[in-house]
C-alpha cells in the first residue's frame, strides 16, 4: 500500500547561490513514452561507425549458422548408417535387398516392406563403424569450428557496444557542457545523474545481450528453415505454422509491458532524485524533524519503481512460457508426422532426427527474440531518456567570428538591460550602471531584487533579452562564453569543494601553479594557519564537498584558490557569511589587498561589510533604486539608509 506522496518543492540554488530560476525542485513528470521504433533506429543508429566490423560479425554470423545448421544433417546421416546397419544385420547373407522387400510384401508387411525398401542396406553385414567414424569426426569438427567463429562473433560485438556506448557518453557529457543553466536550474539533479549512468549502462547491457542473439537467431531461422524444406516440406509447414502464433504472443504481451517499463525508469530517476537531495541535505532533514516524512517520500518512490518493475517484468517474463509452449506443440506434431512418414518409407529416420533438431533449432531463436524482447523494452525506455538529454534545447552558439576581450579587463558596463526568466514576468527592465577599473562594487537589496540574477547576466549564464554587458568596450554576446568567464574570479557562498587534498582544491584556481604559489594564496588569506592545524597539512584529504572541516574552514580555501586564480575581475558572493568575526575582519583586509587594480562585484547581505566600496548598487523588482557611496546613500535616506538602519537595530532588539 503506497502513501500519498508530499508535494515536495525545494528551491534550488543557481551557481552564485540565489534563485536559479522558474520551475525549481520539479519532479519527472510522467509524459508518455516518445516511439519505441524510432528509439530503437535512433539506438542502432549509433553503430554507424561500426559497420565494417558488423558486416565481419555478420559474415561470421552466417558461416557459424551454416556450420551449426549442417550438423543435424550430417548426424542424421550417422544415424542412418547405424540404423542400415542393425537392419542389414537382420537379413540373412547372400540375399538381396529386393528379395527381402518381396518376402516382406509376400507375408503382407507391405508397410515394413516399404520401409526396407527405403534404406541402403548390405544384408548379413552390421554397422559401418569406419563410415559412422567418418560422420561423427566431421560433426565434430564442424560444431567445433562453428563454436571458435561463434566465440570470434561475440568477440568483436563487445568491442562494438563498448565503443559505441563510449561515443554515446561523450556526446552526452558535450551536451552537458552546451545546456544552458535553466535546463539544469529545472531538472532535479538525481534524475540527471541516473540518465548519465543507470541508464546508459542499461542501453549497454541490452546491446550486448541482444545484439549478437538477434543477428544469430535471424541467420540460424533462415538457415534452418532452408533445410527443414529440404528434408520434408510438409514438416516444414508444420513447423512454420508455429511462427505466426509466437510472434503475435511476443507482440501481445511487449505491447503491455512497454509502458511498465518506461515507468520503471522514470521512477528509478525520482529515486535517485530523492535519495540525492535527502542525503546531501542530512543535517537539515534531521534538524527540522523531516526525517519522518522524507522517508514517506522515499517510500512512494520506492513503492512506485517497484510496482512499475514487478508489472514489467512480471508481463514481459510471460513471452518466454507462451514461446516454449508453442514450441512443445511443434515438437509433438513432428515427431507424431515425421514417424509415421518413416513407418511409410517416405523418409529415413536419420532425416526424422535432423528435423526434430530443426524444429529445436527453429523455434529457439523465435523464443530467444522473444525472450529479449524485455530487455529490448527496457534499453527503449533507457534510450527514450537519454535521447531526451540529447534533444534538449541548447545555448545559443558562440560568434564564428568573435571579438576578443583584452587583458586584463577591467571596465563593466550595463546598458538598458532587459532580461526575464518568464516571457510574461519581467525581472530586470532598463537597467543601467558603470564600473570603472579598480572599482569595488557593491549590489545590495531585498531577497528576489536580481542581485545574483545581474551576476549571473555577467557571466552569461543567462543571455539578455535586450541592451548590452560591455567588458572593456566588447558587448559580451559577441565573445565567446569562455572568453567572458575567463575573466572573471569567484568566490561563492556556497562552498564548492572535491574530494581531494587541501593543496589541490586551492590550486583548482590555477593552471600548473607551484607550491610556492599555492602557500602564499593559503597565507594572504589566512587559510595556512588552520591548514598546518590539519593532521597532514597541506595533504590532508577531504571528503566529499570538504564534509571533515568547517563550514568556515571550507570559505577560508575557495578565498585562496580565488586568490591564487589572480583574476581581472572578481565576483564575491556573501564570502565571509560563513566566517566567525575575528576571521572576517582578516578576510576583509585580505580581500581589499586582493581587489587592488581590479574591478569588484560584491553581493553583500551584511551592509557593514561593503562601507568602504566605491559604487553601492540598491536593487529592488530588478531596478537599481539607488546608487553612490556609503556617505552619499546615508545621506539621500532612501532605501540604503532604511535597509542599513534596520540590520543595526535589529541586531540591538
Amino acid at each position: 500500500m503506497t502513501t500519498q506522496r508530499p508535494e515536495i518543492t525545494p528551491a534550488r540554488r543557481g551557481p552564485f547561490g540565489g534563485s536559479g530560476g522558474p520551475g525549481m525542485g520539479m519532479t519527472p513528470s510522467m509524459e508518455k513514452a516518445h516511439d519505441f521504433r524510432a528509439s530503437i533506429r535512433r539506438l542502432l543508429g549509433l553503430l554507424h561507425p561500426e559497420r565494417s566490423v558488423v558486416l565481419v560479425v555478420l559474415a561470421l554470423g552466417s558461416v557459424s549458422v551454416f556450420l551449426m545448421v549442417l550438423g543435424p544433417k550430417i548426424l542424421g546421416n550417422a544415424t542412418n548408417v547405424i540404423f542400415d546397419g542393425v537392419i542389414s544385420q537382420q537379413i540373412p547373407a547372400g540375399t538381396t535387398q529386393e528379395q527381402a522387400v518381396a518376402q516382406l510384401q509376400a507375408s503382407g508387411q507391405g508397410q515394413l516392406a516399404e520401409l526396407v525398401a527405403s534404406l541402403t542396406l548390405t544384408p548379413g553385414a552390421g554397422v559401418d563403424f569406419s563410415l559412422l567414424a567418418r560422420w561423427l569426426a566431421l560433426a565434430v569438427v564442424v560444431y567445433a569450428l562453428g563454436s571458435i567463429l561463434s566465440w570470434a562473433q561475440n568477440y568483436l560485438m563487445a568491442g562494438v557496444t563498448a565503443r559505441t556506448m563510449y561515443r554515446l557518453r561523450e556526446q552526452v557529457d558535450t551536451k552537458l557542457g552546451r545546456l544552458p543553466l535553466k535546463y539544469f536550474d529545472s531538472t532535479p539533479r538525481g534524475d540527471l545523474l541516473s540518465r548519465v549512468t543507470n541508464d546508459i549502462d542499461n542501453i549497454s547491457m541490452t546491446l550486448q545481450q541482444t545484439l549478437t542473439q538477434l543477428i544469430t537467431a535471424v541467420l540460424t531461422v533462415i538457415g534452418v528453415l532452408a533445410m527443414m524444406l529440404w528434408i520434408s516440406p510438409l514438416l516444414a509447414i508444420i513447423s512454420i505454422l508455429t511462427v505466426p502464433a509466437t510472434l503475435g504472443a511476443t507482440v501481445l504481451i511487449a505491447r503491455r509491458s512497454k509502458p511498465h517499463f518506461v515507468e520503471q525508469w522514470r521512477w528509478t530517476g525520482a529515486l535517485n532524485s530523492t535519495v540525492e537531495e535527502t542525503y546531501t541535505g542530512h543535517e537539515i532533514v534531521r534538524v527540522f524533524g523531516y526525517r519522518e516524512r522524507a522517508y514517506e517520500t522515499f517510500e512512494d518512490s520506492n513503492e512506485r519503481m517497484y510496482q512499475a518493475s514487478y508489472r514489467a517484468q512480471f508481463i514481459s517474463g510471460m513471452i518466454q512460457p507462451a514461446s516454449m509452449f508453442i514450441a512443445n506443440l511443434n515438437y509433438v506434431a513432428i515427431a507424431v508426422f515425421g514417424g509415421l512418414r518413416v513407418a511409410s518409407g517416405q523418409m529415413s529416420l536419420g532425416d526424422v532426427q535432423a528435423f526434430i533438431q530443426y524444429s529445436r533449432q527453429f523455434t529457439m531463436p523465435i523464443t530467444q527474440i522473444a525472450s529479449v524482447t524485455n530487455l529490448l523494452q527496457s534499453g527503449a525506455a533507457s534510450a527514450e531518456r537519454v535521447f531526451a538529454l540529447l534533444d534538449e534545447p541548447e545555448q545559443s552558439p558562440d560568434p564564428v567570428d568573435p571579438a576578443t576581450i583584452p587583458a586584463p579587463a577591467r571596465r563593466v558596463d550595463f546598458e538598458d538591460v532587459d532580461f526575464r526568466y518568464l516571457p510574461d514576468k519581467p525581472l530586470i527592465e532598463d537597467l543601467t550602471f558603470h564600473a570603472h577599473p579598480g572599482q569595488t562594487v557593491a549590489i545590495v537589496g531585498p531577497t528576489g531584487a536580481g542581485k545574483t540574477t545581474l551576476v549571473n547576466l555577467l557571466m552569461r549564464f543567462y543571455d539578455i533579452d535586450g541592451g548590452r554587458i560591455l567588458i572593456d568596450g566588447v558587448d559580451t554576446r559577441h565573445a565567446t562564453r569562455e572568453d567572458v568567464r575567463g575573466c572573471f574570479g569567484m568566490v561563492l557562498q556556497d562552498t564548492w569543494l572535491f574530494e581531494g587534498t587541501v593543496y589541490d582544491n586551492i590550486a583548482y584556481g590555477a593552471a600548473d601553479p607551484t607550491p610556492e604559489e599555492v602557500h602564499r594564496a593559503a597565507r594572504a588569506t589566512f587559510a595556512e594557519h588552520f591548514i598546518q592545524t590539519l593532521p597532514e597539512g597541506f595533504e590532508t584529504r577531504l571528503t566529499e564537498q570538504g564534509a571533515n572541516i568547517s563550514a568556515g574552514e571550507r570559505q577560508l580555501l575557495t578565498i585562496a584558490r580565488a586568490f591564487l586564480a589572480d583574476p581581472a575581475i572578481l565576483i564575491l558572493d556573501e564570502a565571509t557569511s560563513s566566517v566567525d568575526t575575528r576571521t572576517e575582519i582578516l578576510l576583509q583586509r585580505a580581500m581589499a589587498e586582493l581587489r587592488k587594480g581590479r574591478t569588484s562585484f560584491v553581493i553583500a547581505h551584511r551592509l557593514s561589510t561593503i562601507r568602504d566600496a566605491d559604487l553601492i548598487l540598491v536593487m529592488e523588482n530588478g531596478r537599481i533604486v539607488e546608487k553612490g557611496s556609503h556617505e552619499e546613500l546615508m545621506t539621500a535616506a532612501g532605501a540604503y539608509r532604511d535597509l542599513y538602519e534596520s540590520q543595526f537595530t535589529a541586531s540591538f532588539e
